[in-house]
């Protein structure tokens, strides 16, 4: 939480014992994203992606039914909402919420909140095939981008995030990113790496914004981006 508040200037709620310590992470009151502590041993340090579900059970059986496997059955999280843990047909875990008191991120788009999500896949074609069944996703082409990347969006809707191949990362399995919007990204990488983290891609400029990719001093992986203004 101490690199977190310096470097995307988050503010936290206490870490609530009846969630297994799990706080709130907030920009301006609003909670943007959630910390807490490994659930087992073996679990590496990581961000997840939750994806919004209306029905959590009746997504998981459309992952299953489309080649996935679950990694945390559905759960109630008390009334905070619905939750389980999928792993897509690549290999690549994400979360599933259904909302009860807690709709999600307060805040995106914005300094300090969730901007982009890109999925790294060793299967691309497979990938947006999966997620096209059990979310509804419709895909198009990036300019600029490598012929295996796709924006997807929900029909009629504007673009949330992206799906594609390794980038290079081949020595690594399927994953999901998260970025994170920042005013200043090289202000930021300067930050995070005096607070004990580090720059695995140095700032650099993108017709999409300028960008880096950090990982915190326990190796969790995010991407910041420059928004505007």
């Amino acid at each position: 939480m101490d690199f977190y508040r310096g470097v995307l200037g988050w503010e936290f709620s206490d870490p609530d014992p009846e969630f297994g310590g799990y706080a709130m992470a907030r920009v301006n009151g609003a909670d943007v994203a959630g910390l807490g502590p490994q659930p087992a041993p073996d679990v590496p340090v990581a961000w997840t992606l939750y994806l919004a579900s209306d029905d959590v059970d009746a997504t998981v059986a459309a992952v299953t039914e489309a080649g996935g496997s679950l990694a945390m059955e559905p759960d109630d999280v008390g009334g905070m909402g619905r939750m389980a843990v999928a792993i897509d047909p690549a290999a690549a875990a994400f979360g599933i919420w259904q909302a009860g008191q807690h709709l999600g991120a307060g805040r995106v788009n914005e300094p300090g909140a969730l901007t982009w999500e890109d999925l790294r896949s060793t299967d691309a074609e497979r990938a947006r095939a999966f997620y096209a069944q059990v979310f509804g996703y419709r895909y198009e082409n990036v300019d600029g981008a490598p012929d295996d990347y796709s924006m997807f969006s929900l029909p009629g809707g504007e673009g949330l995030g992206g799906i594609g191949g390794m980038m290079g990362q081949d020595d690594l399995s399927s994953h999901w990113l998260v970025y994170f919007g920042v005013a200043d990204v090289d202000a930021t990488v300067t930050t995070a790496e005096s607070a004990g983290g580090s720059a695995l891609a140095p700032a650099f400029d993108t017709s999409y914004g300028r960008m880096a990719a950090l990982a915190d001093p326990q190796g969790a992986v995010f991407w910041v981006v420059a928004t505007p203004a």
